[in-house]
């Protein structure tokens, strides 16, 4: 109803509240109800006027009862103590007596009737109303503020299908103990057996501030369980009001990784980029992209956007614009090959950059298995085309985006962007450019990956296709990616090759698992199907070899190791000859190069 009509309805109500409590109260005190008791209807008016004008005063009227607390309930005494200290004077004044039990009597019933019908009405919506809609039983992880929160609010919001019932949290001084009328019913260890033994079909891990490798068992055992997990957002979303407290995110596979943010140096990475001119090749890739949104937010002078696929590029350029805190960034979208070295060279000469992110690559193992020329012209020659573009056009930092499987290459891609390594280590060595590598795991939701892939497969009801039971592989996620590549162009002395530790390696099998009972599917739902290495595969990646290797720390999860030699010589020939091998020669050849097992000990590789 609107606010006229919810007025009138209240003082009306309020109305026959006020006389009820009046007359009640005369019948109680022997005070005779009739036409000629003046203190009876000086009393009556009194209260009446005072009442609406203490009300109005004090906005009771544009209260939201449903959501009243112990605030509303001090308003209502206020008010009702108010209208009986008014009625008290104008007695006193009309009739020089004050009718002290009248008035106390009077005051006790206003103050029960008026509270009594606005708790009837919370009752009624709570239990009779928000029973007529079907509800969610959900489960809280969790009981304390944030948790007790959210509970506050699923509670008082009638339109929001979730009913919570009861906690779950593994401080024992809690268990057994009600809050807000649920109880404490477990630890984190018992969320399987209470979400069926209590029907649960929805789980809110409501624990904002707990690191993530804490909260990792959490999501482990609700992925247990059938039901639908969600985790409230972080607190200071709620506090600055981005998100808020009923607004909860889905638990994504990245949440089982179990790691901590990558803490980077702001300062020096501030330094290195603001009010500069940054490059970024393959912009429109799933790094690319992601390295754009951060790089922007070190306010560079101007950032220039490289690619071949038209669609990709117009994307980021677009969602980089719409961010108007960024006007003062200038944003030049570009599409080019990198295979195309007058190209390259005449972009370079033009924008002139001052840091280049080079994330442009073939990185599709099989797909490069099977077309070896088209790794060598991508990964190889376009890395060769931009690196000597800014080297003859004295850009300060070029930053290559590597891979893990560069270690011990039995793949066409791996051998490529090893080979690729050696071309720009090769590169600082003649050059004033400073050029470093940044070597990496598997990168979760990056296209190509198998997350896209197993969530295609599990929408169309499996099975989900893992090519071998024993397969591992290192993941990190999307912005952990691009954080080491920003940083790595701050911490560039040039040659390094900088690699992130990426804690445990993760079981291909596990994640497809945790997909599934993540997406709301049991194992018995969603079929897991073995289909077998595919070419170019290995069962585990590794992010240095063992001639790389040093134990010294120079930086947290920073350390120096020594590189293989580069075999420059080599590259160069096949560079010379690849158009005239055959796909299975070129593959071997690849290999072979990248597999070289010198050591160069002059040179150094830095790990993160």
């Amino acid at each position: 109803m609107t606010y006229r009509q919810r007025l009138s309805f209240f003082i009306c109500i309020d109305s026959c509240i006020v006389l009820s409590a009046i007359f009640i109260s005369s019948f109680l005190v022997g005070e005779p109800i009739h036409v000629e008791n003046t203190l009876l209807w000086i009393s009556t008016i009194a209260i009446l006027c005072s009442h609406y004008f203490f009300s109005l005063s004090y906005k009771l009227y544009k209260k939201v009862w449903e959501y009243a607390s112990t605030n509303e309930l001090l308003l209502l005494l206020k008010i009702v103590t108010y209208v009986a200290f008014v009625t008290g004077v104008v007695q006193f004044i009309a009739l020089q007596e004050i009718r002290f039990k009248f008035l106390m009597i009077t005051w006790l019933l206003h103050l029960f009737f008026i509270g009594g019908s606005r708790l009837v009405w919370r009752l009624y919506r709570d239990s009779i109303i928000n029973r007529r809609t079907t509800k969610v039983r959900t489960l809280i992880v969790g009981a304390g503020s944030a948790g007790t929160m959210v509970a506050r609010q699923l509670l008082k919001n009638s339109e929001c299908r979730l009913l919570p019932i009861g906690f779950i949290d593994d401080n024992s001084k809690k268990k057994n103990l009600d809050i807000l009328g649920l109880p404490v019913i477990g630890g984190v260890r018992e969320i399987v057996d209470v979400v069926e033994e209590r029907k649960v079909d929805n789980i809110i891990i409501a624990i904002p501030s707990l690191p993530e490798k804490e909260l990792k068992p959490i999501i482990q055992e609700c992925a247990k369980t059938k039901a639908e997990t969600k985790i409230l957002p972080l607190l200071e979303d709620l506090i600055t009001g981005k998100v808020s407290v009923n607004q909860f995110r889905d638990v994504e596979v990245e949440d089982l990784l179990g790691r901590e943010p990558i803490d980077i140096d702001i300062e020096s990475i501030s330094k290195n980029i603001q009010g500069k001119r940054v490059l970024v090749t393959g912009a429109g890739g799933s790094i690319g992209s992601e390295l754009s949104r951060q790089l922007i937010e070190f306010q560079p002078s101007h950032l220039i956007l490289l690619g071949h696929g038209e669609n990709s590029i117009y994307t980021i350029e677009m969602e980089l614009k719409e961010k108007k805190q960024h006007d003062a960034v200038e944003i030049t979208a570009i599409i080019a090959d990198i295979q195309d070295k007058d190209k390259m060279m005449d972009v370079i000469k033009t924008h002139k950059p001052d840091i280049i992110y080079h994330a442009a690559a073939h990185k599709h193992v099989p797909l490069m298995e099977k077309n070896p020329e088209e790794a060598v012209k991508n990964n190889m020659i376009g890395t060769m085309n931009i690196a000597i573009a800014a080297s003859v056009h004295q850009v300060t930092t070029f930053v290559m985006v590597s891979t893990d499987k560069a270690v011990h290459p039995t793949s066409v891609m791996g051998a490529s962007k090893k080979l690729a390594e050696m071309i720009i280590q090769d590169m600082d060595r003649k050059s004033d450019t400073k050029f470093v590598a940044v070597r990496f795991g598997n990168v979760l939701g990056s296209r190509g990956s198998v997350i896209p892939l197993f969530k295609k497969q599990i929408e169309r009801g499996g099975p989900v296709t893992v090519t071998h039971p024993d397969m591992v592989r290192y993941f990190m996620t999307i912005p952990e990616a691009s954080r080491l590549v920003i940083q790595a162009g701050a911490l560039a002395n040039g040659g390094e090759i900088f690699v992130l530790d990426m804690g445990e390696p993760i079981k291909i099998v596990d994640l497809a698992k945790n997909l599934i009972t993540l997406s709301g599917f049991t194992l018995d739902d969603i079929e897991i199907t073995y289909t077998g290495a595919r070419p170019g595969e290995k069962l585990f990646e590794e992010l240095l070899t063992e001639q790389e290797i040093v134990d010294q720390q120079i930086y947290p999860k920073i350390y120096i190791g020594k590189t293989t030699e580069i075999q420059i010589e080599s590259i160069q020939d096949i560079l010379a000859t690849y158009t005239s091998l055959d796909s299975h020669a070129l593959k071997n050849r690849l290999i072979e190069i990248a597999n070289s097992k010198t050591i160069h000990k002059s040179e150094s590789v830095v790990t993160i």
